[in-house]
């Protein structure tokens, strides 16, 4: 059986290391505002999580809401088709878990996760 491979853009969307991080808190607490996104990420950088909240609203995934007031008010949330990549996001956690117990079976506590 040959597969049509689409990894490249799956990977594309979740590819970075905070994008999940920021799916995740998406998820966990609906729509939020870019200090609450960057008081729940401490150590991203603001230029780091523009980055990523972008590219994400790019694919989709994210829907940016700007309120014109003065200061002006920008909140985040996870777009309709977003919500399409929850049963993506679970499965991989859930695999990462098993892979921990796996490390953890073969080499141990310390096994550098």
């Amino acid at each position: 059986m040959v597969l049509n491979c689409k990894y490249e853009a799956v990977l594309e969307v979740l590819f970075g290391k905070w994008k999940t991080v920021i799916l995740f808190n998406l998820f966990s607490n609906g729509t939020m505002r870019f200090s609450e996104l960057q008081k729940a990420i401490p150590d991203i950088t603001k230029k780091m999580l523009t980055h990523h909240l972008r590219e994400l609203e790019y694919h989709d995934i994210v829907h940016r809401e700007v309120y014109q007031q003065v200061p002006p008010k920008v909140e985040y949330s996870i777009s309709a088709y977003g919500r399409s990549l929850l049963p993506v996001l679970l499965a991989m956690n859930e695999w990462g878990m098993a892979h921990g117990k796996h490390l953890t079976e073969l080499y141990g506590e310390e096994s550098g996760q």
